[in-house]
């Protein structure tokens, strides 16, 4: 019987959780050369990586991927510690908490579109909270949280339904490759 921590060591553990990250890493940047409607809206598209991660792979898959994908994200962009970073850097701590937090207690009442919806207002409060606290320092800009939530609404819905069907993709590969083993 393998130790735990030879099962988080695993080679193809680390190769998928390498491979997710990476691939967050990819989308991350691909927003940032997408047009934003207003300043702040993202899609989140590089959320799927750590929701696939969250559920093909589990909990630490899911907070490594995050981490990276924020902090490899913002070395290629040139933006590691400003604003934006730490914006970036607390949203991604809060909607990842929530998200294994919601996964490990409350699997049966959310589906992967509800965690997906919960980890992105988990992440728009977060960056109310950092944008309050260390750039603005002002207690008025709670009241951007409206029009913060209804684009973090639709992407957490987005997000959700894309790692739902992929999730059903990789789960239907291993059922094949089962099969055929």
């Amino acid at each position: 019987m393998r130790s735990p921590t030879e099962a988080i060591l695993s080679p193809r553990l680390l190769t998928r959780t390498a491979l997710l990250a990476g691939f967050g890493v990819v989308m991350f940047l691909f927003e940032s050369l997408l047009p934003r409607p207003l300043p702040w809206a993202k899609p989140g598209l590089a959320n799927i990586a750590t929701l696939l991660a969250l559920y093909w792979l589990g909990a630490a898959s899911a907070w490594a991927v995050t981490l990276l994908r924020v902090l490899l994200g913002s070395f290629f962009l040139g933006s590691f510690l400003n604003p934006g970073f730490w914006l970036s850097l607390a949203g991604g701590v809060a909607a990842v908490a929530v998200m294994t937090s919601l996964k490990k207690f409350g699997e049966k009442q959310f589906s992967v579109i509800g965690v997906s919806l919960a980890g992105a207002l988990a992440h728009v409060l977060a960056q109310i909270v950092v944008a309050g606290l260390l750039i603005v320092r002002r207690f008025e800009i709670i009241y951007l949280l409206p029009a913060m939530l209804w684009p973090a609404l639709f992407a957490g819905v987005v997000v959700g339904v894309t790692a739902l069907f992929l999730l059903e993709r990789l789960s239907r590969r291993r059922d094949d490759a089962v099969e055929l083993g």
